[in-house]
């Protein structure tokens, strides 16, 4: 056991007293927490410049302005009017001979509006009848083509309402039922 205390003393002594102390890891922690607090510090600085900025350039209209209410109740109920019965039309297709039937419903807030597509649906009817008819069987057999189908309807049906009462209240059209065979 001696001779164990006296190799560690001898270690001791081999070491210098004047030279400087063993450095450990801690150099690179210290840079890294440097890098860290420069790069948070540089941060903090653009959102400050950035925020100021925007403060700065908003119009004061804009700043006191309430902010517009996303889900507004619409001041009338929706009323429908399905176009019973249901359009049957042929359709063109290279191959075969197609037929497309189609239920609509026509939607306004206006009761004389729904009155007027009523009134009116002779006309409305033989309108749509020649505007299915049209149709290629291909572009209706995509999302696409039936809401483009659905927007030419809407146009016709406010044309009709416009040409005959002044008005083309009507807001919207659905296809209810839509079969293609």
């Amino acid at each position: 056991m001696a001779a164990a205390a006296n190799a560690a003393d001898d270690e001791k002594a081999i070491v210098p007293p004047d030279a400087p102390p063993k450095k450990g890891g801690g150099g690179a922690v210290g840079v890294l927490l440097a890098s860290v607090l420069v790069s948070a510090g540089a941060s903090g600085g653009v959102a400050y410049a950035v925020a100021r900025h925007v403060l700065a350039t908003a119009s004061p209209a804009h700043a006191l302005a309430e902010p517009a209410p996303e889900n507004k109740a619409p001041d009338k109920p929706a009323q429908y009017f399905a176009l019973d019965p249901a359009f049957v039309v042929n359709i063109e297709d290279a191959y075969t001979q197609r037929f497309l039937q189609v239920q609509v419903e026509v939607m306004s807030r206006d009761p004389k509006t729904i009155e007027a597509v009523q009134h009116h649906a002779p006309r409305i009817r033989s309108s749509l009848l020649l505007l299915f008819g049209q149709q290629q069987a291909a572009d209706l057999a995509t999302r696409a083509g039936k809401e483009k189908l659905q927007a030419e309807v809407l146009a016709e049906i406010r044309n009709i309402l416009r040409a005959e009462t002044g008005s083309d209240a009507v807001e919207a059209v659905y296809f209810t039922s839509f079969v293609m065979q």
